[in-house]
């Protein structure tokens, strides 16, 4: 990315991050996890989101595969997932024995198609797995009356969706546990990082149990037991402290991000609208029960050869763009899971074309109007 004048992404300190950084280890705090700057962490998303508990983790990778175990994921049993997501949203649960049931996308939001769930579940559907892409929600209210008449779990992976709501409730609120990231890709960032969200209060014990390498360190920690020792399967699940400390750093200038990232959205928004109309380009689409978490600006270009060459239209101007997820169901282990090209034509279709821009909060408006500039400049009817 370093080649290239305006990178896809470029994390930034944008707060008292260094500052937070420079006091966990000088007070010895980074060498370990569930600390001070750990807990302003978990506390700030606890009220700020109103839910009954956050846990940081080592990433949103971790914490679905928390989520696994405290649903006991066993050898046979299903989750409902869209192929158009990346591999951790079904890996948490294949490492589990679980089989991934994919499920096809719509054509505006880009999230799973909820018409399509009921025929999907069988006596062996452990939960659903909705995935809100680039922030805008899936149709929960429609989700969660399916996996309530048949009583089947819902892990939101939330990883582009923080701060995000869906008529009026944060995204990650509907299910019993949800997951977000903390990645350098994300809104907010500590490079790796990821926190799971417990809206179901008798999964907490359980899951601070997991996250301590299946220990009650936690409760031995706060004065709860005289000593801790093996009392579940888990594994490391938490974060050193001195992440918590960065991330902290980047979660106290929440408004200036995410105001500056709406800024950013609504200028590409403007900027390429008439563009894409002329050449049949599609742009994201929110819904207007929906309040994205401004995560990404994609262009859906009509083929993979047309979306190729304006990658290589926007390099030449030394601006990088990138594709996004590759079809899960065509890769080596969907096949093995029996998924074959042509099981979810939308996501094919999708996946072939979609070009995501560069979108960091840093970014300045010059450099927005030169990315714009150029893909103005490109023609996709041209040869």
């Amino acid at each position: 990315m370093a080649d290239h004048k305006i990178p896809f992404n470029r994390p930034e300190v944008l707060g008292r991050e260094l500052e937070y950084v420079r006091k966990s280890i000088e007070e010895n705090q980074y060498i370990s996890g569930d600390g001070f700057f750990t807990k302003k962490c978990q506390h700030l998303l606890e009220n700020y989101l109103n839910i009954p508990k956050a846990l940081l983790t080592t990433s949103c990778t971790h914490a679905l595969e928390m989520a696994a175990i405290l649903l006991d994921v066993k050898p046979g049993d299903e989750v409902i997932v869209p192929s158009f997501t990346f591999v951790s949203t079904a890996n948490a649960f294949v490492i589990r024995g679980a089989k991934p049931v994919f499920v096809d996308i719509r054509n505006d939001t880009l999230n799973m198609d909820e018409s399509k769930l009921e025929e999907l579940i069988t006596e062996k559907t452990k939960a659903i797995i909705p995935v809100h892409y680039g922030g805008v929600g899936c149709d929960m209210e429609v989700i969660c009356d399916i996996a309530r008449k048949y009583n089947v779990s819902i892990i939101e992976d939330n990883a582009h969706g923080f701060l995000g709501k869906y008529k009026g409730t944060y995204l990650g609120s509907f299910g019993s546990l949800s997951a977000l990231s903390f990645h350098e890709t994300k809104n907010f960032t500590c490079g790796e990082g990821g926190a799971l969200i417990i809206n179901d209060e008798r999964l907490i014990e359980r899951a601070e149990i997991i996250r301590e390498k299946g220990t009650n360190r936690a409760r031995f920690f706060r004065g709860e037991v005289d000593k801790y020792t093996w009392r579940d399967i888990g594994s490391s699940y938490l974060p050193s402290d001195i992440l918590a400390a960065f991330l902290l750093g980047q979660l106290e200038r929440r408004d200036f991000i995410q105001n500056r990232r709406k800024q950013i959205w609504d200028f590409y928004k403007e900027s390429l609208s008439g563009w894409a109309d002329k050449n049949k380009v599609k742009i994201p689409f929110v819904p207007m029960h929906c309040e994205q978490s401004y995560h990404l600006f994609y262009l859906r270009l009509p083929s993979v050869e047309i979306r190729e060459k304006l990658i290589s239209h926007l390099k030449s101007r030394s601006i990088l763009s990138v594709f996004h997820y590759l079809p899960l169901h065509h890769s080596p282990m969907g096949e093995r899971f029996g998924y074959k090209k042509g099981d979810f034509p939308v996501t094919e279709i999708i996946s072939n074309g979609i070009l995501r821009l560069p979108f960091y909060n840093t970014i300045k408006n010059e450099e927005l109007e030169e990315v714009c500039e150029a893909i103005r400049e490109f023609n996709p009817a041209t040869p």
